[in-house]
């Protein structure tokens, strides 16, 4: 089909790959429905958090099918988009080519919160609602790109 554009792609990147990242993938698929392609990876990559499950099924977002990916798997892909989601990842983010365009959200690392299980919810709502702030500001920002 002519005239067709290919989708942009947005890369978000974390440590773990357990709770910030696979909380923004699911919600930049959820806000942008379909507009970009989203994947998400760490440098470090361990397993989902549950309390990631847990709190983005409160808001109707099913991240259960979700794996925690090594950043290696994404290395030599075409991004429009990189956004690190903690200060590891940034300082430790592989390099990518040029026109890639960075994005750093200094995010709080809601796994790290200790106490009851209330507690811990309670601050991986707290990550999760501030990502849903930025992922709607990116949608904002760069939604006008794609009409062009």
């Amino acid at each position: 089909m002519e005239g067709r554009v290919a989708k942009k792609r947005v890369l978000v990147l974390c440590t773990g790959n357990s709770a910030r990242s696979q909380m923004a993938e699911g919600l930049f698929r959820a806000v942008g429905k379909g507009k970009f392609e989203v994947f998400s990876a760490g440098t470090k990559p361990g397993s989902v958090r549950p309390e990631a499950i847990a709190v983005m099924k409160e808001v109707g977002i099913d991240i259960s099918g979700h794996r925690s990916k090594s950043v290696d798997e994404f290395v030599g892909q075409p991004f429009d988009y990189v956004v690190t989601v903690c200060d590891n990842a940034r300082d430790t983010c592989p390099v990518f080519p040029a026109g890639v365009v960075r994005i750093h959200w200094s995010l709080e690392d809601p796994a790290a919160v200790e106490g009851t299980e209330a507690r811990r919810l309670e601050a991986f709502r707290r990550t999760r609602d501030l990502i849903h702030e930025r992922v709607k500001a990116f949608y904002r920002e760069h939604a006008v790109e794609r009409a062009t």
